[in-house]
């Protein structure tokens, strides 16, 4: 299906423009407090459904805002203790490696094949939040196997993150509490620390092919910040299974989101 047009970011914008891009701030800084996870997966919908930009624009545009959203993020919840650098960075790391393979196989691989498949791993996610409970005093240890497994699960997510445009908090925050045994706080404020030099790199990558709206970018990152702390609070104060329900909730709504686009687009 081919792109929607963008609007020519060069005319002066509107008040639906800059409230629409508050707006979407404002729900994304929360959704990615409280979950860790970048808020793309609100951004980009939005930036396409209702100021009808192209999807390479919105990815774009989301990725740059993601920058203050998730230092933001970081922040909140290295205040309660809750960011653990050093794996924090690792993951970054293989993230970045990740995101070239993913977008080497990005024209080799159906996308089709892809979304099903990354539906069916987010289904076994929401099962298993149910069944495993993190704990709030579990930290996440260094040691041989656990740096390997931090650079296999960094590698994943970029690659995922390449093939697909999903932010890497959906694929790190599970993981890390289910595999890794991690407690909820620290998976979230780790994956929101994995998120800023990825965010960045990304963002480099967009300006010099013209894919960032500067301005929405600077809306909806600044309108973020004033909720991401909050939803990081609101993190710390709900119980770790009701935290589990919340994020399920959520991932339910990311897996029905890629069904529906993917259906209709096969559809077209």
């Amino acid at each position: 299906m081919p792109d929607i047009e963008a609007p020519d970011t060069s005319e002066p914008k509107g008040a639906k423009y800059i409230l629409t891009c508050l707006g979407i701030g404002l729900l994304a800084g929360l959704l990615s407090g409280l979950f860790g996870v970048g808020g793309g997966t609100v951004i980009v919908p939005l930036l396409v459904l209702v100021l009808a930009y192209n999807q390479r624009l919105a990815a774009g545009t989301s990725l740059a805002a993601i920058i203050p959203i998730a230092s933001v993020g970081v922040i909140s919840y290295a205040i309660h203790g809750s960011v653990a650098w050093i794996p924090g960075l690792i993951l970054a790391a293989g993230a970045v490696v990740g995101a070239q393979i993913g977008t080497w196989l990005l024209p080799r691989v159906p996308l089709a094949a892809l979304r099903w498949s990354f539906i069916g791993f987010l289904v076994v996610v929401i099962v298993s939040l149910f069944i495993v409970v993190p704990s709030r005093d579990a930290g996440l240890p260094l040691n041989a196997f656990t740096i390997a497994g931090l650079v296999v699960l960094g590698v994943a997510t970029g690659t995922v993150a390449g093939l697909i445009g999903v932010g890497g908090g959906i694929v790190v925050v599970p993981a890390l509490m289910l595999l890794f045994g991690t407690s909820d706080l620290i998976a979230k404020g780790t994956s929101l620390l994995m998120m800023i030099p990825t965010a960045i790199s990304g963002t480099v990558g967009n300006l010099r092919r013209g894919n960032v709206d500067l301005l929405a970018a600077a809306l909806i990152g600044i309108a973020a910040c004033t909720t991401t702390a909050l939803g990081a609070w609101l993190a710390t104060v709900v119980d770790p299974f009701w935290g589990n329900v919340l994020f399920a909730t959520f991932l339910t709504f990311i897996a029905v989101q890629l069904g529906v686009r993917t259906v209709r687009e096969r559809r077209a």
